[in-house]
């Protein structure tokens, strides 16, 4: 029988959350669920779970704060967030403290299965993959860092490795907009498509030291990377 995948599930809606919990355990998860945010990062602490679920209000300490305090510490666990919210800000928010997929409750769990699978196979990957080289920098994609010459690696964050990971795959190629929204963030919808125009954003920062190397929005179609 294959091993249970360690997951911690907070969410403080009691109800919800056992039933979450029950449907995850029936496929081979092992569940810790926590019914506030102070509590969550106790257990995350202890636990070492492979991937979080996230409710993002949540008393004690809400779940934007817990990814920014694990994110501090853990740039690779992937994070999903349950949310209410559906302000545009809120999402683009909760991607850019390093969330790398949310759902809108109500949700049903086969989604959930979906894109807990979709990211535990994309960390896999990761481990996985060789160093990639792009001008004059080299990424090391396992360990999520990107080296500019002999100059100290900068460290990226989830999100940010796989899109670049792809953008190196496909150099001098157009990255189809929508086929990599829905690989990365499960989803082509407007908000997404802001979440994904901010990484981009980032990841030009991080590259401009070698002005070779440059991200072209080819508008309508996508982003390509040349150097």
């Amino acid at each position: 029988m294959a091993e249970k995948i360690k997951l911690l599930l907070a969410e403080d809606e009691a109800a919800l959350g056992q039933i979450i919990k029950e449907s995850l355990e029936t496929r081979n998860f092992e569940v810790t669920l926590c019914d506030n945010g102070e509590k969550a990062f106790e257990k995350y602490q202890s636990e070492q779970p492979e991937l979080l679920v996230l409710d993002v209000m949540m008393p004690k300490k809400d779940g934007f704060t817990l990814a920014k305090d694990i994110r501090a510490i853990d740039d690779a666990i992937p994070i999903i967030f349950l949310t209410a919210k559906s302000q545009t800000a809120d999402v683009v928010e909760g991607f850019s403290i390093g969330g790398n997929d949310y759902l809108k409750k109500p949700f049903s769990m086969e989604e959930l299965i979906v894109r807990i699978h979709n990211l535990l196979n994309r960390t896999k990957v990761q481990k996985t993959s060789e160093s990639l080289v792009i001008g004059k920098y080299t990424f090391d994609f396992p360990k999520q860092q990107l080296f500019f010459e002999n100059e100290e690696g900068i460290q990226l964050t989830h999100r940010e490795a796989h899109l670049l990971f792809h953008l190196i795959k496909n150099k001098n190629q157009v990255l189809d907009r929508s086929l990599i929204l829905n690989k990365l963030w499960g989803t082509d919808d407007f908000f997404s498509a802001r979440s994904m125009d901010v990484f981009i954003t980032k990841l030009r920062k991080k590259l401009k030291k070698d002005e070779s190397i440059q991200i072209i929005n080819v508008r309508g179609f996508g982003y390509k990377l040349t150097d």
